[in-house]
């Protein structure tokens, strides 16, 4: 999970800077932008990370438990 909000951040700290620039605003109205999209994209892919295993765990004991009603 520490990998996936990383990943956010870093991605959203980009797209901060990205659209900072196309809307040409101040060096310090960019950082802070930038900040605040990092926290959020790094929040979003942290929590959709942990709904992604959660499925692939649920698919996996229903997998199991296939098998083992088939034994």
């Amino acid at each position: 999970m520490k990998k996936l909000m990383l990943i956010g951040g870093l991605l959203g700290f980009g797209i901060g800077i990205i659209f900072s620039r196309l809307q040409s605003a101040e060096n310090s109205t960019v950082l802070w932008r930038s900040c605040v999209a990092a926290l959020i994209a790094g929040f979003m892919l942290r929590w959709w990370g942990k709904v992604w295993v959660r499925g692939i765990q649920q698919a996996h004991a229903e997998r199991l438990a296939k098998q083992q009603a088939n034994d």
